[in-house]
């Protein structure tokens, strides 16, 4: 009995927090608006100690690592002294400091940039070992649109830009296709979204422990 009640009294704030949050988007009534600001810097400061306590849950993980001696854990110690040193110059010098700017763009903008770059091969080539198993339209279709691309934003030695290639094909298939399909999944995840609101508010869904 004690469980149930537990159960509805969660249902009945988280239902009641999301009605009020959506009312205060809806009419403009001081004390609904203040109610939903409210809520929303409460939703917020949540957020930011989760992400806290994700970041002390991966110091814990690779400082384990460390102690123990495992395998990988020089880079377990490059991640904690990383983690550590950015924090501190953040703190000290202000994350708007040109020097953490600086920081910024000579090591975490090559990082992402170069990750992008072997998740590009690696998906051709993972793309031609399908094709090898088993061919289909969608896995050739997949292949020449992801050669197209590479061939047009990498110039090729001694001759440079690909004329139509450069031009017309590969800004076609990125700011055309590719924005269209991004905006599809955007759309979908909209209304995924949407859909799992209403559902707790409804009381259909309880993903905080309701059930």
């Amino acid at each position: 009995m004690k469980f149930k009640f537990k159960g509805l009294l969660s249902t009945a704030i988280a239902i009641a927090s999301g009605v009020m949050v959506l009312l205060g988007y809806f009419f403009t009534v001081p004390a609904l608006v203040n109610v939903r600001i409210e809520l929303v810097n409460w939703a917020v400061i949540l957020a930011a100690f989760a992400i806290f306590v994700g970041v002390v849950n991966l110091l814990a993980v690779h400082g384990n690592k460390v102690r123990r001696k495992e395998k990988g854990r020089f880079y377990s110690f490059i991640l904690v002294i990383s983690l550590f040193a950015t924090l501190i110059l953040g703190l000290a010098l202000r994350p708007e400091h040109p020097t953490v700017a600086a920081l910024f763009d000579s090591v975490q903008l090559p990082v992402e940039a170069s990750l992008m770059a072997v998740l590009a091969v690696t998906l051709t080539y993972a793309s031609i070992r399908l094709l090898r198993r088993r061919l289909n339209l969608v896995g050739v279709v997949f292949l020449v649109t992801a050669l197209l691309i590479l061939l047009g934003a990498a110039p090729l030695p001694f001759f440079g830009d690909i004329p139509i290639l450069s031009d017309v094909v590969r800004p076609f298939l990125t700011q055309v296709l590719a924005v269209g399909g991004a905006r599809g999944l955007l759309i979908g995840v909209a209304l995924g979204t949407l859909t799992i609101g209403l559902r707790i508010l409804f009381g259909a869904e309880r993903p905080y422990g309701g059930k």
